[in-house]
């Protein structure tokens, strides 16, 4: 009866009732009838039919206004539904009926637009299996502070497990029972440390996302087998490229070096680019403990100065660790590119490699933009200005076809030695950061464009088009701030898009429509299926360039061996790939979210900690987002506060959704978006990672 039920509500897009499904099925008894009602509470217990208040059905996915997504609670109250395959949902903190971080819910659109909003009905399904919080003191023993104070939960500590533990402990906690939908029976399964001890902080939150710095006894007895040299036997059938000017640009810290280039002319006068990465899948192989626990982080992560490996150190900083003067093997991706920033020839390759130098981006820029060479970069200098020669070659092909830069900053938290935030600065890219993305933008495409050619199972870094509403609700968003431009005419052409935000780029509130337009788009993930890269303008586009620390990498490393050196094109390979590789790209999509939200609240807590001794002082900022009970406002260093409704002074404000502004009921005095303020620090609180401002005055900028 299922499926042919389900075959009849197919092409029904409003909801019947029980008789009228009835009909419609031709059921003449009661009999069917009853079998026919208890079948329609099975499916809408499954969340495949939603039953309304009036008790009339319909499939869920006949109801455009509903959504099934998990719930992903933000520290300001309010949250978002995470949709797969559509933009997020916006939820005000007045409608998460209850949801927590990560339950899985079903919600209401309740408006359309650039920020889609919504209403959780219900709670479909709480996936929660542990808690981070603080050991206090309770009423009979030991009690639990919650870090995540939005979980609202109530977490009985068994006693047992408390043993080791004193007050300002941080510990990890594992729920074991679960005694109503808020309470909870849970155990401490690790004590992180003191909430005082230095790096606890972001140890806590890494924990909250399921990033554990642990590795195991398994992997550590598996790394008693990886080598710390490497051993003339691996060179076997390797391309030896030591005698080439190899080197590595990366960050001044950067201890896991995944990257080296090379460059060359030939006799052509073309360039003959080489990227070299280091060929992790040779040590971390499948069905392994390593290559388990790789897959389970499915990326490394960087939180503040604090790293978190995808590989144990001794991979990551060692072995696959393209270092200068050690041999490393390698998988090399060597192309031949003409005067018009286009590859014409490539080669993929093992290959082993011996790095000449460990440059840094700031000596690098340097002598790219400043024409400074420091003594022990004079032999490379040379080569530094020609690969940028290329790297501006390759930058222009890939805007001609519609490559969109979207400038947007990054912080970068200066710590002292016990780990407490003294600095907030914005991340500067200059010439050399952006000849390695080029250079790593081009190996990627290439690699991509190759096995897709080969109509071989692969793993793509995919961005789709945009929704053309979500272009049409940006396009009236810059029509409030005053701004006409011509956006009629967006459909899924990279190249208008692209005008659009060159457009924009004089304008005083570029960062801010720059990132609002990035979030109109539809967010990068990874995918078995190629649909191309949208923001790149790019028909087909991998990650291959990272495998120290992006688990899609490593698998993409593996499957040029399987497809490339081994010649393995069987049907069970084939149909095994098919499936595998769906699943490590959703795994790999979640991990990348988990670790960036983790990147983001490291952030706001360090942003927090920092203005804790700022309190008082007096900044010029933007209002970057407008809400119901407030407006934030991000000064020129990132860092974000809210100045709350009830502080504005003078007048009553109301929050008016189409001005995306708070007006004063009385003097219509607006705070829109983009507006420039002058702000107070009032308070701020690395505890609940929050900042808070005043306003002490408002220099409106001008909208052309």
């Amino acid at each position: 009866m299922k499926e042919e039920l389900l075959q009849t509500l197919e092409p029904i897009h409003e909801a019947k009732d029980l008789i009228q499904i009835n009909d419609l099925m031709g059921y003449k008894t009661a009999e069917e009838l009853k079998a026919l009602s208890e079948t329609l509470e099975e499916l809408v217990n499954e969340y495949v039919v939603f039953k309304t208040k009036k008790e009339k059905y319909i499939l869920l996915k006949n109801c455009p206004s509903l959504k099934i997504g998990r719930f992903d609670a933000n520290k300001k109250g309010f949250g978002f539904v995470v949709l797969p395959k559509e933009d997020d949902l916006y939820i005000d903190e007045e409608f998460t009926n209850g949801a927590i971080q990560d339950d899985v819910v079903l919600a209401e659109v309740v408006r359309k637009g650039i920020k889609p909003e919504g209403k959780i009905i219900r709670i479909i399904k709480r996936d929660i299996k542990s808690v981070v919080g603080e050991i206090i003191e309770g009423e009979k023993g030991f009690s639990l502070k919650l870090d995540d104070e939005k979980l609202n939960l109530d977490i009985l500590l068994d006693n047992n497990s408390t043993k080791q533990c004193v007050v300002g402990h941080k510990v990890l906690v594992k729920l074991i029972k679960q005694l109503n939908s808020k309470k909870y029976i849970g155990e401490v399964i690790k004590i992180l440390g003191h909430k005082d001890d230095a790096g606890v902080d972001i140890l806590s939150i890494a924990y909250k996302y399921n990033i554990d710095p642990d590795f195991g006894p398994e992997v550590e007895e598996e790394l008693k087998s990886i080598p710390t040299e490497v051993s003339a036997h691996e060179l076997l059938n390797r391309r030896d490229l030591t005698n080439l000017n190899i080197f590595t640009i990366d960050g001044d810290h950067t201890k896991d070096i995944d990257d080296a280039i090379s460059l060359e002319k030939d006799e052509k006068g073309n360039y003959v680019l080489g990227v070299h990465i280091a060929d992790v899948s040779h040590y971390v192989k499948e069905n392994t403990a390593l290559g388990d626990a790789a897959y389970e982080r499915g990326t490394s992560n960087y939180l503040a100065n604090t790293v978190i490996p995808m590989l144990p150190h001794q991979l990551s900083n060692g072995i696959c660790s393209l270092n200068e003067g050690e041999l490393r093997l390698t998988m090399s991706c060597v192309m031949t590119i003409n005067s018009s920033g286009k590859v014409i020839q490539y080669d993929i390759f093992e290959s082993y490699i011996k790095s000449r130098k460990k440059m840094t981006y700031s000596k690098v820029n340097d002598i790219l933009m400043r024409d400074i060479v420091d003594p022990q970069y004079e032999e490379f200098a040379d080569v530094l200005k020609e690969m940028n020669q290329l790297a501006h070659l390759l930058r222009k092909e890939k805007i001609s076809r519609g490559y969109m830069d979207f400038d947007l900053d990054e912080p970068e938290i200066i710590q002292d030695e016990n780990g407490h935030a003294i600095d907030v600065q914005v991340v500067e890219r200059e010439d050399g950061e952006k000849l390695i993305e080029d250079f790593m933008i081009a190996a990627n495409e290439t690699v991509a464009t190759h096995i897709y050619n080969m109509d071989l199972p692969f793993i793509y870094r995919v961005h789709g088009s945009p929704n053309s509403e979500k272009i049409d609700d940006f396009n009236q968003l810059l029509k409030l701030l005053g701004y006409t431009l011509d956006v009629k005419l967006l459909d899924s052409n990279p190249k208008t898009m692209q005008k659009v935000l060159m457009d924009l780029h004089a304008k005083p509130e570029f960062k801010i429509l720059s990132s609002m337009l990035l979030r109109s788009m539809r967010k990068a993930e990874y995918s078995k299926e190629n649909i191309g890269h949208f923001s790149l303008a790019s028909k087909s586009y991998t990650h291959f360039t990272s495998p120290i620390r992006r688990f899609p990498d490593l698998t993409v490393h593996r499957l040029l061996k399987k497809y490339l050196i081994e010649k393995d094109f069987s049907m069970a390979t084939i149909n095994y790939l098919n499936n595998s590789l769906v699943l490590i790209a959703e795994h790999s999509s979640e991990r990348e979210v988990a670790s960036q939200n983790a990147e983001r609240d490291v952030a706001d807590m360090k942003m927090a900690e920092y203005m804790e001794n700022h309190i008082g002082e007096i900044y010029d900022g933007m209002i970057n987002t407008v809400t119901n009970f407030g407006f934030f406002v991000e000064l020129p260093n990132l860092v974000e506060g809210l100045v709350h409704v009830s502080t504005l002074k003078g007048d009553y404000y109301n929050y008016v959704p189409e001005l995306l502004a708070m007006v004063g009921n009385s003097t219509k005095k607006m705070y829109r978006l983009g507006d420039k303020v002058r702000v107070k620090c009032v308070r701020a609180s690395k505890e609940n990672s929050m900042i808070d401002f005043e306003i002490v005055g408002e220099e409106n900028g001008s909208k052309e």
